[in-house]
């Protein structure tokens, strides 16, 4: 294999694992909205509670997608 059919390599693998860090994260927030829409059902008066700890289980998703996008990034050759 020559330097740019190598590039090209690493850049095709590349995307795949930015929509495989994408994937993760949108299933995960998906969960998190869906059992906290089913809990509010079940216990309306701690809506503001569950809202609240929905917020912050979605900001700790998307850290870790940022975070991978970011590694990604960083130890492109």
């Amino acid at each position: 294999m020559d330097a740019t059919t190598l590039a090209e390599l690493s850049g095709n693998v590349a995307s795949i694992g930015y929509g495989l860090a994408a994937i993760g994260p949108g299933i995960g927030i998906g969960i998190i909205v869906g059992k906290t829409a089913e809990a509010t059902a079940r216990q309306p008066e701690l809506r503001g509670a569950l809202q609240s700890t929905m917020f912050i289980g979605i900001a700790f998703t998307e850290i870790l997608t940022l975070l991978a996008i970011v590694t990604g990034f960083l130890f492109q050759s």
